[in-house]
């Protein structure tokens, strides 16, 4: 493989993904620059290339779309070779400047672009203080966990000074994904936009925009993060809230010392434009708009949706949405913007995220020669469940999908927080509300990582004692989730369970939020898989009712979905990767207090059915 990428290296031809139109960019866009080194079978004829991009835009002609898809019956599909190196750098927000892990010195970190059929081969050099993996979100890592990335789950960490390749190919998955950091709070600036194109000469399933931007929207702390997490874990208390929020990395306008830095999107009147939206925050769903500019939905996690039109949307960390803005209004700037939507009872940053959508036509102001001020976007209330909900509930797959209808098992998980009682509720360590410290569950199971050996490896090598398949499929106890809950149920049972599913087995959840601590918004992940979300209700769910509600016709599917604030939502999907994959909560504090389990995934039928071997390269813990 290292003669391979030597000589692709060595390879000068420009290739361009796309035919382009060229623009200014924003300096974040020329900061991610990133060059893709590729081989195919087709080389022969078409000779050998070094696929460099450098704009975040495309344009495609229809007479060149009509060259390209002629010619995608003779190309076949790419590999392309990375190095992400994990490192310290001196970053500056917010008037100070402090060091912070990032992937080859950039935050975010570098955007990814291939193609449906591609593979990826990403050789993760940790030359940080910290232990590290990578998570590919939203890729379905078909027969292949060992590729997936969470921490102690289907990997032992990259320690410092070692290094691991993650080598995956996409399969049958278009759109908007992303990458991060899956190792205790690594991912407050490790990440970066996963883009997945189609297969040379695919129809497009709604208009080809004319230029695409990936947003990137994320919380900031003006500490390292890692310091913040190490102060909830002693202390049992919630961490503190992040300090700012930020647009590809910058927080804009409305932050001490970040106007000059405040990320501005040029564009020209009339044209149309794709944002890819990507929550990539740690703790805090968020509400996004653009002033005076509707917004129509075309996708969400790489899943294609019935287009419609909204003036925001509202993304849960994790997820991704498609857009199409078209620049339709009066030459001038206007705001995008981000600020919390709060679901909870609890304190969070209130402050808002700002970047600028600057028409090239836009007038200047004549006194000073200066831009006049952007307009700023109308967004929900902080507490405005009912916005949050209407959006969600507007979102449905484009056509008739196959939803599994006869179920094999039928899953009820409650998802919340609890309290663990202290002995000595003055203690230093028991700082969570009345003496006690916060943790989180699924069926009262508060999920604790192992430490031996990855559940994965412990799985694959036959190694007792790691982790039990016994994970209750219902809560133990029935009560009333969302009612008054006895304090005797507040206290979790701290365990490594896993929950055990036959291959092909159709499965059904329902995600039931409970009014323990708070109730709230828990954006629930699946890794593995993607899955449909078949319906969704406040209060508690009824199973002799609430199924008669569900579309079972056209629900939209996703890899992330969060239940309403006090209700319940229910997916459904087909166990069809072998491996262990984990289901865990993307507020990543509800995540280090436990709210996750994981599913054993057994082998089916042959080699097409079963795990492929692990690498050589496996980090051992």
């Amino acid at each position: 493989m290292e003669k391979e990428r030597k000589k692709e290296k060595s390879m000068s031809s420009p290739f361009q993904l796309y035919p382009t139109s060229i623009n200014r960019w924003s300096s974040w866009a020329i900061s991610n620059t990133f060059k893709i080194s590729y081989t195919t079978k087709a080389k022969k004829a078409m000779g050998t290339h070094n696929l460099t991009v450098k704009q975040l835009y495309c344009c495609l002609l229809p007479s060149i779309f009509v060259i390209i898809s002629f010619q995608a019956s003779f190309s076949e599909a790419e590999t392309h070779y990375h190095e992400f190196v994990i490192q310290a750098k001196p970053v500056r927000r917010l008037c100070r400047t402090r060091n912070t892990i990032t992937v080859n010195g950039l935050f975010p970190g570098p955007t990814l672009e291939v193609r449906d059929g591609d593979t990826l081969v990403i050789k993760a050099i940790n030359n940080a203080r910290y232990n590290a993996t990578l998570h590919w979100h939203g890729i379905r890592q078909l027969r292949n966990p060992w590729a997936d990335g969470p921490d102690r789950v289907t990997q032992c960490p990259i320690q410092p000074g070692r290094s691991y390749t993650y080598q995956f190919t996409i399969e049958n998955q278009e759109g908007t994904l992303w990458w991060h950091a899956h190792s205790r709070w690594l991912r407050a600036t490790v990440y970066g936009a996963l883009i997945i194109h189609p297969k040379l000469g695919s129809p497009f399933s709604f208009p080809v925009p004319m230029r695409e931007i990936p947003i990137l929207l994320g919380e900031w702390w003006d500490r390292n993060p890692m310091d913040v997490l190490r102060l909830a874990d002693f202390t049992g208390a919630a961490p503190n809230v992040s300090d700012a929020y930020t647009i590809n990395g910058q927080p804009g306008d409305l932050y001490r010392c970040s106007k000059q830095e405040t990320v501005r999107f040029p564009v020209d009147p009339g044209e149309t434009i794709r944002l890819r939206v990507i929550n990539s925050g740690m703790n805090q769903e968020l509400f996004f708009a653009v002033a005076n500019h509707r917004l129509t939905v075309v996708a969400v996690d790489a899943d294609c949706t019935m287009p419609f039109v909204t003036s925001f949307i509202m993304i849960a960390p994790g997820q991704t949405t498609d857009v199409l803005l078209t620049a339709d209004q009066t030459p001038g700037l206007y705001y995008m913007a981000a600020h919390a939507y709060n679901s909870a009872n609890a304190p969070f940053d209130n402050t808002t995220t700002t970047a600028i959508l600057e028409y090239k036509s836009a007038p200047c102001n004549a006194n000073n020669g200066k831009s006049s001020t952007p307009i700023f976007p109308q967004l929900p209330g902080f507490n405005d469940t009912n916005s949050a909900i209407a959006f969600t509930s507007s979102l449905r797959s484009p056509s008739k999908v196959n939803v599994p209808l006869q179920i094999d098992e039928n899953l009820f998980f409650t998802v919340g927080l609890g309290l663990i009682n202290c002995t000595n509720p003055n203690s230093p360590r028991c700082q969570g509300p009345n003496g006690t410290r916060f943790a989180a569950s699924i069926n009262n199971v508060s999920f604790v990582l192992p430490t031996r050996n990855s559940l994965m490896q412990a799985y694959y090598q036959g190694q007792p004692g790691v982790f039990t398949t016994d994970f209750p499929p219902v809560p133990p106890v029935k009560f009333d989730y969302t009612g008054n809950v006895s304090r005797g149920l507040w206290q979790p049972v701290k365990a490594t369970k896993l929950y055990k599913l036959k291959f092909g087995a159709k499965v059904q959840i329902v995600f039931q939020d409970t009014s323990i601590v708070t109730v709230e918004d828990h954006p629930m992940h699946l890794h593995g898989h993607h899955f449909a979300v078949v319906g969704s209700g406040f209060g508690n769910f009824n199973p002799q009712t609430d199924p008669a509600k569900f579309n079972l016709i056209n629900p939209p599917y996703r890899n992330t979905i969060g239940n309403p604030p006090g209700g319940w939502v229910a997916i459904r999907f087909v166990a069809d990767n072998p491996g262990i994959w984990l289901l865990h909560c993307h507020l990543d504090s509800h995540l280090n207090w436990g709210l996750a389990m994981a599913f054993l995934v057994e082998n089916g039928v042959g080699k097409l059915q079963s795990v492929q071997p692990p690498p050589l390269d496996l980090p051992q813990c």
